[in-house]
This record gives structure tokens, sequence and C-alpha cells, in this order.
């Protein structure tokens, strides 16, 4: 097992971050909607257990979809506030485009510690002294204002309104909270869904992958700092855009956001859902830089990313959509029977991860 098998198999089968229900059981969440759903007005289609991107909703006396997703970028905020914050946002929003829903609104929650005490910002701030040289010390309430505004950079750059929202200044962890809700409404019929449905539906990716965002590999304990993806504005906008457009052709099967773990996550979770398997050839990615290795564009967490499922005769039709707004788009592989994700470099070999996890991540 190589070191980028290690870091993706310990991030989808072990860290709480893809194994939410590990510590929460979402029997009780459904035994609660199976009971309201006798009584309320509404429709909860795609509820928490799941275990897709976000939850879809039909509102009473409405022929439209309601889909909403709730995200934290909490240990991203101690190294980059400004960015952990826009990219918590910008994360969601791209959970609720992959259901098929253009974001509309969100409530954001931060909680910190008091406004005046001091904190670290930068990559010794997990240690509560700075050794590197390159840490800045600010006020609670000072980075609590970097937050704030990076949340508001990306809703102004995804034209998605901020409702409301909540603050606590009663932490007392270095980690604080920045956690954001985003609801939208669907632009198609019926929402996507992120597990693989068909042998031999093609696997197109929206967007340009570049080496930033190790988190995967730093809650693996593989790497010593933590190095948070960037906030990309004109990007994300692009990415949205583009995705919507090809959604709204209708031909796409199966649909996944690129967040933690990159490309690998979100392939790898696709047909492990759907008991199915892929082969991804990552030389056919976009990039920002010829100098990122394979391991790097597999399992870099860069932001603005999206992952399609299309049967090849409507391969051309969605990639065409995706384009027409100026978005980069490739056609990456092809979903298999082999109930494995199977990651190369040209002829190289770089990674494979199976459906069932090996013994020492179960």
């Amino acid at each position: 097992m190589n070191t980028v098998e290690r870091a993706l198999m310990h991030g989808l089968f072990k860290h709480l971050h893809h194994n939410i229900d590990k510590a929460i059981d979402f029997g009780v969440f459904k035994e609660l909607n199976d009971f309201v759903a006798q009584s309320s007005p509404g429709t909860l289609l795609i509820g928490p257990d799941a275990n897709d991107d976000a939850a879809v909703f039909k509102m009473p006396g409405d022929d439209g979809l309601v889909v909403g997703k709730l995200e934290s970028h909490c240990s991203p905020a101690v190294p980059r506030p400004y960015d952990a914050a826009a990219t918590g946002a910008g994360g969601a929003m791209r959970d609720v485009v992959a259901m098929g829903a253009q974001p509309l609104f969100l409530l954001d929650f931060i909680g910190t510690k008091d406004l005046a005490e001091e904190v670290i910002v930068g990559p010794c701030g997990f240690k509560g002294t700075c050794t590197c040289g390159t840490c800045k010390t600010m006020t609670s309430g000072e980075r609590l204002n970097l937050m704030i505004t990076g949340v508001r950079d990306m809703c102004r750059s995804m034209g998605v309104y901020v409702v409301g929202g909540g603050l606590s200044t009663s932490l007392k962890d270095v980690v604080p909270a920045v956690v954001v809700a985003v609801f939208g409404r669907l632009v198609v019929d019926k929402p996507l869904t992120k597990p693989a449905k068909n042998v031999g539906d093609r696997l197109i990716l929206v967007g340009v992958t570049n080496n930033d965002g190790n988190d995967t590999l730093y809650r693996a304990g593989l790497v010593d700092v933590m190095r948070p993806a960037e906030a990309l504005f004109a990007e994300e906008r692009l990415t949205m855009d583009s995705s919507l457009a090809a959604i709204k052709t209708g031909k796409i099967n199966a649909c996944s956001d690129l967040g933690a773990a990159g490309i690998g996550a979100a392939v790898s979770e696709s047909v492990r859902y759907g008991g199915l398997g892929a082969r991804v050839d990552l030389s056919k990615v976009p990039v920002r830089s010829t100098d990122l290795t394979p391991e790097e564009i597999l399992i870099c967490e860069t932001q603005a990313r999206m992952l399609f499922q299309v049967a090849p005769k409507d391969v051309a039709e969605v990639i065409t959509a995706a384009r027409s707004l100026g978005a980069q788009v490739a056609e990456i592989g092809e979903v298999t029977a082999e109930k494995q994700a199977v990651f190369t470099y040209g002829d190289k070999h770089i990674a494979t991860i199976p459906n069932t996890p090996p013994p020492e991540f179960q």
C-alpha cells in the first residue's frame, strides 16, 4: 500500500469527515423523519440517512424542490481563517449544485474565543506558539472579521444571500467553529445523486486542478502542517454556472462535487455507493501547473471542481454545455464493474481504492 492509497483509505474509511455515521446513528433521524412524514405537508425526498451531497425537500403547494447542505470548515480556519470560511461556504454551495440546484441563500455560525483574546493565525496555530516565523498574532475579534469577510466574499461571487446566522465567543479551544448552511432550488425535475449508476458511463471533470489543499494527508498523519485549499472566487462561479448549464441538459446520471480528498474521494465514494468501480487516467485532468505530481492531482483539494457521470452517447452534449461559458472540461475515465477505483497516469499505476476497506481501516 503506497502513501496516497493509505491517505485516501484513511480518509474514506476511518476519519469521521467521510464517516459521520460511525459517530451518529442516522437511523434515529430516519425514524423521526418517517414519523413526521405522517402529518407534515412537505415531503423529504433525500435525508441524512442517504449519505448524499445534500438534502432534497418538496415544499407543500410547490412543484419545485428545495436543496439544503450544512458544512463546517473549523480546523482549516486555524492556519487560514479567510480561505477556510470562504471555501466552507463555497463547498456547501457546490454540494447544493451537485444535487442539481441553484444556491440561493446561506446561514452561518461562527464560534470563537473572547474577542479580546490573542490567537495565532498560521501553520503553528495548532501548537499555540509560532516556530516558523510566518504566523501572525491577532485578536480573536480580528480573526472573526477575516472569517466573516471570507463568507461574504464567496456569497458575493456566487450571488447567494446571507439571511442570518449566529455567533458565540465562549469557545476555549484553539480551533474556532465555522459552520455554514446553504439552501437552493432544483433547476431540473429530479435531483441528481452521488452513487454510480451504469457500467460504461464516462467521468467528466469540470474545473482545473492545482496542488493546494492537503487536509486528507494531514488527517492521516502523513504531513506535519495543514495547508488548506485556497478560495477561488471567479473560478467557483464559473464552475457553478457551467455545471448548471450541463445539468439542464438532463443527461447526467450521477454527480459529485470535489472537496476533501479531491478526485480520489469523488470517484471512490460514488462507485462504492453504487456497487461499481472506475478507471481514471489522471494525465487527462486539466491542471494549473505542469509541475503537479500524479499523486497531487489525485488527492489535492482544489476548489471549484465538479464530477459528472454521463452515458457515452451524451458526452459531447454535456461537455459542450459545460464549456459554453468558458470552463475547462475533460473526460477522465469511466465507470466499470470492478468494485474498486483504479487511478493511473497514462500507463503508470498510481492507486487502487477498493470498495471494501482493508482490515486496518475497518
